[in-house]
């Protein structure tokens, strides 16, 4: 698979990245075309070094999603990534689309999930169970075009198909999502839910940092890209 990196941004202690859809964030034992990887092989030839370069996984995101990632250069930002992360102060914001419209033009989600690894799918309860994390994530409805509605997504909490199976939960499968529920997917077509927003602080320089990526407008995103915010708000 030839694969170019898009690099939004880069320094010496980061590098700030657009995953594409249908790459793994990170190897598994599949063998299938990963981002670290491929960052690394990218530091690898850019500075001429012999052996591996150091590539620190901040935050991942599902195979079939895409969108915006920060990665570590060097150990020290990485572990002051990740502390970020454990404070929930890295902001992650989502596009969506889905063919339903939603109970609340806007709302806070909150439940409980369940992953089932062997069958790699989350199960979604209302009220707290054994095994189950707290889950809980804010959605807004951006607009509606032909049949679609897209809706802005910020995660609160990181789990496994969040986004996915929260939405679905309420009714509203997301386009592409065959997983949880949708039956209007069109075959070839990627899952409709992107990672557009990310901000955080930059583990050296303390600045706040906000990065901004869209899909293309083609797929479920047809025509909707009238209502993708040109910054990410707190709602």
């Amino acid at each position: 698979m030839k694969y170019k990196l898009k690099i939004l941004y880069e320094d010496n202690h980061i590098i700030v990245i657009e995953k594409q859809p249908g790459v793994l964030s990170q190897p598994d034992t599949t063998g299938a075309p990963n981002l670290v990887d491929m960052v690394k092989e990218y530091l690898r030839i850019k500075y001429e070094k012999p052996g591996e370069a150091y590539v620190g996984l901040v935050q991942r995101l599902d195979r079939p999603v895409g969108g915006v990632m920060v990665l570590a250069k060097t150990s020290k930002a990485f572990i002051r990534l990740q502390d970020q992360m454990k404070a929930r102060t890295i902001k992650k914001h989502y596009l969506a689309v889905s063919g339903f419209a939603p109970p609340k033009d806007e709302d806070e989600l909150n439940h409980f999930l369940l992953k089932h690894e062997s069958i790699n799918r989350t199960s979604v309860y209302e009220e707290p169970l054994e095994g189950a994390k707290d889950s809980r994530l804010k959605y807004k409805l951006l607009g509606t075009h032909e049949g679609r509605y897209i809706f802005d997504i910020q995660l609160i909490t990181g789990r496994s198909h969040q986004i996915r199976s929260q939405m679905a939960h309420i009714g509203c499968p997301l386009l592409g999502d065959v997983k949880y529920g949708n039956n209007l997917t069109k075959l070839g077509y990627l899952l409709a839910l992107y990672a557009y927003s990310l901000s955080f602080d930059h583990p050296t320089l303390k600045e706040r940092m906000t990065f901004l990526n869209y899909p293309k407008a083609k797929e479920y995103w047809t025509g909707l890209d009238i209502f993708f915010p040109k910054e990410n708000s707190e709602h």
